[in-house]
């Protein structure tokens, strides 16, 4: 027997739907079994025209008045029902990658900035954005081992990865402190990887993973250049070229134009001969890379 009014049925309807696409893109764990069941339940009872609660306190909707426009209102309840799951689940997807996102651009501005402290030698500065990183990382870490939003649902090396990175961060602390900040350095370039990957087996594209690929490509043609070593440099330059093409194909501003411009000046002095003139140009081409990733990597 029905106890429920159309409105009453669709009303629950909308409600589960959001319950389901709630569960399905942004939680995880016990509170994501209950917002399934809760949402099942709704939708069963919407289905079904009954809902048992009603019945056992004595109350029902479906005597109130309503439009005799059956066909209409059904038309229209199905359209909702419609636009709800197709623009739900698309908003779901996009933002909860624009969270993740942004909770990694969070610590990730520590990070580059003590990996380029300490590459530079500023230990003074260096331990104020390690001090800043560490609790940031931490809070990171602890919040994506316990919660899996949509886009990191099927990834299964994502916990032991934050732990690895967590040791990573951990190891450099004496080194950053008060021994070698070069050391430091190296040791903290090792984290960029895993971050790489976890944002290439979850599907993301984006900037920052272009100019870490580029960047780690870039590393060896600079030191072949520091070394002048120009038929290294020749030979790495195809692989960095096309690396650097991929953040041209997100990205081609000026900035992004002037490394463009002193990657190709490099590969011309190697070219040419001009083996003294690699080093320079080495440093250039790092100089204009390090100005792009500070503000955008």
């Amino acid at each position: 027997m029905s106890n429920l009014h159309p409105i009453d049925r669709l009303l629950r309807a909308v409600l589960a739907i959001a319950l389901f696409e709630l569960a399905y893109f942004w939680l995880s764990g016990a509170i994501q079994i209950a917002s399934y069941v809760v949402g099942a339940v709704l939708l069963l009872t919407a289905l079904l025209k009954f809902c048992p609660v009603y019945r056992l306190i004595g109350w029902q909707t479906q005597g109130v008045a309503t439009s005799k426009s059956g066909a209409l209102y059904g038309a229209m309840a199905v359209v909702l029902l419609l636009a709800e799951v197709i623009g739900g689940s698309y908003a779901s997807y996009f933002f909860t990658r624009k969270q993740f996102l942004e909770d990694f651009s969070a610590v990730n501005e520590h990070y580059k900035l003590t990996l380029f402290l300490t590459g530079q030698g500023q230990r003074e500065r260096a331990v104020e954005q390690y001090d800043l990183l560490i609790p940031a990382y931490a809070k990171f870490r602890n919040k994506y081992s316990a919660y899996r939003p949509y886009v990191l649902k099927g990834d299964l090396k994502l916990s032991s990865d934050l732990i690895t990175v967590q040791g990573m961060l951990n190891g450099v602390n004496e080194r950053v402190r008060t021994g070698d900040l070069q050391q430091a350095h190296l040791a903290l370039e090792k984290v960029r990887p895993v971050f790489q990957d976890i944002f290439k087996r979850n599907g993301f594209s984006m900037l920052a993973v272009a100019l870490v690929d580029f960047h780690d490509a870039m590393e060896l043609m600079l030191e072949a250049a520091s070394a002048k070593n120009a038929d290294k440099v020749k030979a790495l330059y195809p692989d960095v070229s096309s690396k650097l093409q991929a953040i041209e194909a997100q990205s081609n501003d000026a900035t992004i134009q002037t490394i463009r411009k002193n990657l190709d000046a490099l590969f011309g002095l190697a070219s040419s001969g001009a083996l003294d003139g690699l080093p320079a140009a080495a440093s250039e081409l790092k100089s204009s890379f390090v100005k792009v990733y500070l503000q955008r990597g």
